[in-house]
């Protein structure tokens, strides 16, 4: 599933193909998504100009200046991606929806699963209910040690699944929870209420150190995700125990193993994560 550092490829790939540009042409090849497309979404968009594109969390926002302003809110699902296509690039088998700019580019969304949506925001797109309780991005001032320690008091839940909860802090999914607490040296098994505000100090730079790194790769492309120039994601080759359970850790040598937290799998070093 493309998490934050893909999203924000996407977002940093097509922002100079697409902000400023007017919409000439909507092409609904599926509507059929997770949401299904709106049926007046060609009405809406067609000679509506696209503002300045932002993320919030895994959403991608892309604002729109007409007649009806508003925005458009994307979520890529599993396997979704957007790139930006030309005139007379025939779409592939996937590619269900087409914004042709007044250029002649094309920004075409891709999505085998149909697990993704594109939807119109008319009012406030903060509060979208899928927005409005939100945690903090990981990225910004507003997250850090204190306040993973001040919400994790009394839980028991485990600290990986309590790391990937939307409302602690957004964007940390199964890949980056993974490594960043193997960055940090803690156990995914240990209970969130357990862990010191110290360690907690050291687990919320690794978030923001694991993410950053992301994102200048281009991501993780794990199998169908590509950015928004269509180029794969390239920070697989630098993940320490995500997905290499029985393999031996990067650091220590130590035999990874594999366990499961929250319906999810979850490697990790039974040396270096206490």
């Amino acid at each position: 599933m493309p998490e934050l550092p893909e999203v924000e490829t996407t977002r940093r790939g097509i922002a100079p193909h697409v902000e400023g540009r007017e919409i000439t042409e909507v092409i609904v090849r599926q509507a059929r998504l997770r949401v299904p497309v709106p049926a007046d979404l060609v009405e809406r968009l067609v000679g509506a100009r696209i503002g300045e594109l932002a993320r919030r969390a895994k959403y991608l926002l892309v604002p729109l200046e007409g007649e009806v302003p508003g925005t458009l809110l994307w979520h890529l699902g599993m396997s979704g991606s957007l790139r930006i296509a030309r005139l007379g690039e025939l779409p592939k088998k996937h590619d269900h929806l087409d914004l042709v700019l007044d250029d002649g580019a094309i920004l075409r969304y891709h999505d085998p699963r149909r697990f993704g949506f594109v939807d119109w925001l008319s009012g406030s797109a903060e509060q979208d209910a899928r927005l409005a309780r939100l945690g903090p991005e990981p990225l910004s001032a507003a997250f850090d040690g204190e306040r993973l320690f001040a919400r994790s008091r009394g839980r028991r839940l485990a600290v990986k699944p309590f790391l990937m909860d939307n409302a602690v802090v957004v964007g940390v999914g199964n890949i980056y929870a993974a490594e960043a607490l193997f960055l940090a040296g803690i156990d995914p098994r240990r209970a969130a209420g357990r862990i010191s505000r110290e360690r907690y100090d050291r687990l919320a730079a690794a978030v923001r150190e694991v993410l950053a790194a992301a994102i200048t790769q281009g991501g993780t492309t794990l199998r169908d995700f590509v950015g928004g120039t269509g180029e794969p994601g390239y920070f697989k080759q630098r993940l320490n125990v995500y997905g290499r359970d029985g393999q031996p850790c990067r650091r220590c040598g130590a035999e990874l193993r594999l366990v499961t937290l929250g319906q999810r799998a979850s490697v990790f070093c039974g040396h270096c994560q206490t």
